[in-house]
């Protein structure tokens, strides 16, 4: 396959995500307490928000994209490294691609994504061949470049990369540990505890959501997910509570008059959305908000995909509907 070039022009133009914002303040504050508190217990050594070198490459799946790649993008650029095991280009880029980001030594993450295993990812980012690379800087995806290109075009590129995000996001990527090789990387630095059990927390929101407290249930499953982030159980029924939640006192007929008549109007299209998704208009809520995406930009265009990422998970990743509708979204942003 031939190098086919990817500009970069486009992402000075992009607006800081809100959410990755609030991921990367309360990431410096986190990093801040720790410092301070190692500072007063006399201790020596490097920031607890240190990693090894090992933490700069990682191997990233679907369920854990979100968190591995668009939460930390936050606080590092991600490049995202498309390859598969039968791939021979792939061999022969991979390992630069390693050798430069740890080159990096912090201000770049390599994030590596076999696309035999994750066939919804290869779909979501419409990759045609590969290796092909990517990057994700505050929540915000663009491409770099496709098969195997000179050493030196990949160094120009991660150089505008890690300027790009420093200049327009303040993002100034993680430190580094060089003698903590074979420590937990800082997002999990700390021993993992066994999760469970919750039986009795989601039994109390189910009860709590046939008694109509919404605000209850919505209190049990963030319980549940405070101490168990990846409990699917929970989280399905937080994202349902919330809906409910949020349309129990809208006027139907006022948020469809309000939406029709002003078709750009994130907040319009959104409320109007959860009400579709609500009365069983799946396709109609998806297909709605990722016209909205198309039609805005910056931080309303990051509304309507925060909501329409939102309403995945009310219907569950494994619907037709919600794969449709991620590909639909990803024509769209990419």
């Amino acid at each position: 396959m031939q190098p086919r070039n990817m500009s970069m022009s486009g992402v000075v133009d992009l607006a800081a995500v809100k959410a990755a914002g609030e991921a990367k303040a309360k990431a410096e504050q986190a990093r801040a307490e720790a410092a301070s508190r190692a500072g007063q217990a006399g201790e020596a050594g490097p920031s607890a928000g240190a990693v090894p070198p090992s933490a700069l490459v990682i191997d990233v799946d679907e369920a854990g994209f979100e968190r591995d790649v668009l939460q930390l993008s936050a606080e590092v650029p991600v490049v995202l490294d498309f390859w598969a095991e039968w791939c021979q280009p792939c061999k022969q880029l991979s390992p630069l691609l390693e050798r430069l980001i740890t080159e990096a030594n912090g201000r770049l993450v390599l994030a590596k994504i076999d696309v035999d295993a994750n066939q919804m990812l290869m779909q979501q980012f419409q990759i045609q061949g590969i290796p092909a690379v990517f990057a994700v800087v505050a929540g915000q995806v663009l491409p770099l470049f496709q098969g195997v290109v000179p050493e030196q075009q990949i160094r120009e590129t991660f150089a505008q990369l890690v300027q790009v995000a420093e200049d327009r996001f303040g993002i100034i990527g993680i430190e580094v540990d060089p003698d903590a090789e074979g420590a937990a990387p800082a997002a999990t630095a700390m021993e993992e505890i066994p999760a469970g059990p919750y039986d009795a927390l989601l039994e109390a929101a189910v009860v709590a959501l046939d008694a109509g407290d919404l605000g209850g249930a919505v209190q049990a499953y963030k319980n549940v997910l405070a101490d168990d982030p990846g409990n699917t159980e929970a989280k399905l029924g937080l994202a349902q509570a919330e809906l409910l939640a949020r349309v129990q006192h809208m006027d139907p007929q006022a948020v469809r008059a309000a939406a029709a008549e002003n078709p750009r109007d994130p907040a319009a299209q959104i409320a109007a959305a959860d009400l579709d998704l609500v009365g069983g208009h799946v396709e109609d809520a998806f297909g709605r908000l990722v016209d909205t995406v198309r039609v805005t930009f910056g931080e309303d265009r990051d509304a309507v995909r925060l909501r329409l990422l939102e309403l995945f998970e009310v219907i569950g990743a494994d619907d037709p509907r919600v794969s449709s509708a991620r590909t639909a979204l990803a024509r769209v942003l990419f």
